[in-house]
Order: C-alpha cells, then sequence, then structure tokens
C-alpha cells in the first residue's frame, strides 16, 4: 500500500513499469487518487478535432470504464460531441498533481447504449436532469436570465414527474488503443510505460520510453 505521507518516495520506485494489465493499473492508480487529489480525481482532460483538424481540449469527468473503456457524458449536439461522432477518436490525459502521475489515453469512440445512458441519467440529480434539457452546449447564449428562463421553462413542463433522457445527451466510450502511464522522478528522468493494440481484440504491447 502506498504511503500516503510520503507518496513522492513511493512513486520513485518505478514498481508500475513491471505492470502487465493496464486496466488493473489505471484502477490502481484512480482508487489512490481519490485519497489525495482535492477535487475530482476523475477528471480528465478530453481531446478532439475539428473538421478543419484543429484541436480542441477540455475538462470532463469520467463516469465509468471497464476492460472495454472509458465512459464520460455529452450533450451530443455540443461542439464536443459533433467532433467526437465525426472523428471517431480522440485522446484523454489524466493528471494527478498530489501524486505526480499522468496517464495518457488515445482510442476509437463510440456511444453508449441507451439502456447504460438511461441508467446514469437516472441517477443524476433532478437539476443536472432538467439542465441537459435547458442548455444549447456550446452554442451562443444572449443572457444569463434566457438560461434560466429554458430551466424554469422545462421544470414547469417535467413538475414532479419523471425527466426522461433528452435523445441529444448520452454517454460516448472512448476504446483505447494506446495507454500511457507517466510517474515523476529526479532530475526529469521520469518512468513512462506504454501499452499499445492493434484492435480491442488482440493482446496488449508494453515498452519503456525515455522521458
Amino acid at each position: 500500500m502506498t504511503d500516503l505521507k510520503n507518496p513522492h518516495e513511493e512513486l520513485t520506485k518505478g514498481d508500475f513499469v513491471e505492470a502487465e494489465k493496464p486496466f488493473e493499473l489505471f484502477d490502481e492508480w484512480l482508487e489512490e487518487a481519490k485519497t489525495t487529489e482535492p477535487n475530482d480525481p476523475n477528471a480528465l482532460a478530453l481531446s478532439t478535432v475539428d473538421p478543419d483538424g484543429l484541436p480542441n481540449v477540455r475538462m470532463v469527468l469520467l463516469k465509468g470504464f471497464d476492460e472495454t473503456g472509458f465512459v464520460f457524458y455529452t450533450n451530443l449536439e455540443s461542439a464536443k460531441g459533433r467532433e467526437l461522432l465525426s472523428a471517431g477518436k480522440a485522446a484523454m490525459c489524466f493528471h494527478w498533481k498530489s501524486l505526480r502521475r499522468q496517464i495518457r489515453i488515445r482510442g476509437e469512440i463510440v456511444q453508449v447504449s441507451a439502456e447504460e445512458a438511461d441508467e446514469y441519467y437516472q441517477s443524476r440529480p433532478r437539476g443536472s436532469r432538467i439542465g441537459a434539457w435547458a442548455s444549447r452546449q456550446s452554442r451562443p447564449l444572449e443572457s444569463r436570465f434566457a438560461l434560466e428562463k429554458e430551466v424554469a421553462k422545462y421544470t414547469a413542463k417535467f413538475g414532479i414527474g419523471d425527466i426522461p433522457r433528452p435523445e441529444h445527451w448520452s454517454g460516448l466510450r472512448l476504446i483505447p488503443s494506446e495507454i500511457e502511464f507517466w510517474a515523476d522522478r529526479p532530475f526529469r528522468l521520469h518512468d513512462r510505460v506504454k501499452f499499445t493494440r492493434s484492435s480491442p481484440s488482440e493482446p496488449w504491447s508494453k515498452e519503456r520510453l525515455y522521458p
């Protein structure tokens, strides 16, 4: 178990480079981050490209993962949603400053099933479900008052009844083809290990990288 009183000492041992299963290693690092990060240990930078090839990056929250991939949710009509569905590929980066660790992931993007999206949507606070209807994400907004009017409209529409998931709001899964683990070491001589595979049905290969 990591000595959380001095995590840097543990990190410089380099034990993680012996790992052979990237999803298990990711799970271990995320669980450790939950004990050390003051806010949102599941936050990640998500990178996409627009039709002109110009990159976009923003922070989102990881809402689930297993060996099929990494899941997050969004308005599919937003800039993010359009770019993800158009390109069908994306990259993620987790950075845990408290642990001096980073994980970079690249791969294919697929939409989760309606059943999976419905289940997560119903677990959200009622205000967040209203917000999914009220926000025309990424599009111009004339004023804060205009947004509040939309919130009021859908609050009245649904009353105290069920709030169905909008068709334009769903989950996306990044199916990784590359996962790179990075850990800080003295004098910028960091440890880097990259796992790659040609398809989800193929085994992972692993290589160490120069810092």
